[in-house]
């Protein structure tokens, strides 16, 4: 790891420096693209205004499911396009063109959804491509970005290999749809599919009722999606979503993958990787640019998803940047953040990334560490040559009297698993759902005291704690099944209790594999699947790791680190197993916490 580190400020000077020749259009032109299979794919198309005739520019993409534009009442001055619109506003003038799809059953596109970022979309990604690098406008040369869904459509269309894709962003996006998002640990995150498909029914459906608790598609003007330019009357639009009505429904296609790479009972083929970008990384061509960017509560294991991605194409040009934000960076989550709204230019960010790869500008980028990280509480940015960037350098052992000590201690810690521990509703959970967090963990005071816990003793001085914390323990079990969740908390000189971070296990799936090719990362790998789930045999000792989720933190000297063990969270997973909870009986001798902790 290296020291604080200038990158903040020199992706602020490279846009601050940076020309911006051109405007942006009043309105997008809009189309219908033919697909193979007949389906008529909407499209807008944003061109750099006050560009010579004939110039060519390079193109943008950005699949989306959350409409590329609403279709506003009369007289409005509401932004149309919510979830994309900062892209084309600041990409356009700088000398891109931009093209926003309706992915395939979705806002002004016909078809159908037959599950969550299925196979047909990515397929029609390469033929979208095909269409832009035909028009008299394009130079043959395409990018894709985009948060989150958008994110992992950058990672479909590039495993194409289709030649015009030089270079993909993919922001706050998976590598796993199933253990970065909807299964962490094996466990299903029960809140997040219901949100999800309450939201996707009012767009989807065009059921605008549905959409009045997510902010960004709430606003009272918005009157469904955008025909596009042929269609001034709507009437295709109309027929369109009567197609969507065929959709997948969130909340039963993810119950049918509860274990990993399991197909459908219809369809055996389409598993959790079909909707996956790392079951289609060998189609990535070496020569094709990547920038992963992720928070550190970037819902249930987007960062993962950032460091996978990154770890797993290294054969690729390739860069990682994890901030302190949430999901979007559309919140700054440091609880020593100046304000809610990050001053980190993300966009600079991504722009001076293409302009490298695409524009072949003279960045610098290529010479610089490849990871950037933000540290909370020192509020600084550091820089790496890899991933992890601190190693596993801090060890400490839990004890019968509650403590955390460096020597390895003896005897046996018991809890008593209950169902109704909760972490509440301001956490890393409701913002993937499109719900309006501002405050992370901010009620997290004394929540840890319905867990089993262990403090360390006040630190001599301030720790510096980035990466992947890991808790190694052996432990009987009661109960054939458990949920097991973990937090790291720091205790303040004056009590204040700040949540750090928290790993998550269904103890099901505690058994090991070696990590695939596919998916190389720095912590435990499970393969989730039914083969490998092993119900507990009760009584008998099992040796379960649990990693936590990335952090970058740095600790005050005085503070106390919290290590707390629960086997529920209520508000956010289902409960395992469905009958009585287990106790948890702990060898302490056999438990260390390892932690990529060194003095700062």
């Amino acid at each position: 790891m290296t020291s604080h580190s200038d990158f903040h400020r020199r992706i602020a000077a490279y846009e601050a420096d940076r020309p911006v020749p051109y405007s942006p259009p009043a309105t997008p032109s809009s189309h219908y693209v033919l697909m193979a299979d007949g389906c008529r794919i909407a499209i807008d198309v944003y061109l750099p205004q006050g560009a010579t005739l004939g110039t060519r520019f390079p193109t943008l993409l950005l699949f989306t499911p959350y409409f590329r534009r609403f279709r506003l009442a009369d007289g409005s001055d509401a932004m149309p396009n919510p979830n994309t619109g900062k892209f084309s506003s600041y990409f356009v003038p700088r000398g891109y063109a931009v093209v926003v799809i309706d992915v395939r059953g979705t806002g002004a596109s016909f078809g159908t959804r037959d599950g969550f970022r299925s196979p047909t979309e990515r397929r029609d990604s390469a033929e979208i491509a095909d269409w832009v690098i035909a028009q008299s406008w394009s130079n043959g040369v395409l990018g894709a970005t985009g948060i989150s869904y958008l994110g992992a459509a950058s990672d479909f269309l590039a495993s194409t290999g289709h030649p015009a894709v030089r270079a993909i962003a993919p922001l706050f996006s998976v590598w796993d749809t199933y253990a970065d998002n909807y299964f962490p640990g094996g466990m299903q995150c029960s809140s997040l599919t219901q949100i999800y498909d309450t939201l996707m029914k009012g767009l989807d459906l065009d059921r605008r009722a549905h959409l009045k608790d997510y902010k960004y598609y709430a606003h009272p003007d918005y009157q469904g999606p955008q025909p596009v330019d042929e269609d001034p009357e709507g009437t295709l639009v109309a027929q369109a979503v009567a197609e969507h009505q065929a959709n997948f429904r969130q909340t039963d296609f993810m119950a049918d993958f509860a274990y990993r790479e399991e197909g459908l009972p219809y369809d055996p083929d389409y598993t959790s990787a079909s909707i996956s970008p790392y079951a289609y990384a060998e189609g990535i061509p070496e020569d094709v640019a990547i920038l992963s960017v992720s928070g550190w509560m970037d819902g249930a294991g987007y960062a993962n998803g950032a460091i996978a991605r990154f770890l797993t194409l290294d054969r690729n040009p390739r860069h990682l940047v994890l901030g302190p934000w949430d999901h979007g960076a559309r919140i700054d989550v440091s609880p020593w953040r100046k304000d809610e709204t990050p001053d980190f230019p993300v966009l600079g960010c991504v722009l001076r990334f293409f302009d490298t790869y695409l524009m072949d500008h003279p960045t610098g980028l290529r010479d610089e560490p490849p990871v950037s990280y933000f540290l909370m509480h020192e509020q600084a940015w550091a820089e790496a040559t890899s991933w992890p960037p601190v190693p596993a350098a801090t060890t400490l052992h839990p004890t019968e009297t509650g403590t955390l000590i460096p020597q390895s201690a003896s005897g046996e810690a018991r809890y008593q698993c209950t169902p109704d521990t909760r972490t509440g509703l301001e956490t890393r959970y409701e913002r993937i759902a499109g719900m309006d967090s501002r405050n992370y963990y901010c009620d997290w005071q004394g929540r840890a005291g319905a867990m089993l816990n262990f403090d360390s003793a006040p630190l001599p001085q301030a720790m510096r704690l980035a990466g992947h914390a890991l808790l190694d323990m052996t432990l009987r079990f009661d109960a054939p099944d458990a949920g097991l969740f973990v937090y790291l908390t720091e205790v303040e000189t004056d009590g204040t209790e700040r949540y750090i971070t928290e790993g998550v296990l269904r103890a099901l799936f505690r058994a090991e594999a070696p990590a695939p090719e596919h998916t190389r990362i720095s912590w435990p790998y499970r393969t989730f699947h039914r083969a490998d789930a092993r119900p507990l045999p009760q009584g008998e000792p099992q040796r379960i790791r649990i990693p936590l989720l990335p952090t970058g933190w740095t600790l005050s000297a005085g503070s106390r680190l919290r290590l707390s063990i629960a086997g529920a969270d209520a508000d956010h997973f289902r409960k395992v197993p469905h009958g009585r909870m287990p106790e948890l009986r702990i060898d302490l001798a056999e438990t260390s916490l390892e932690l990529p902790m060194v003095p700062a």
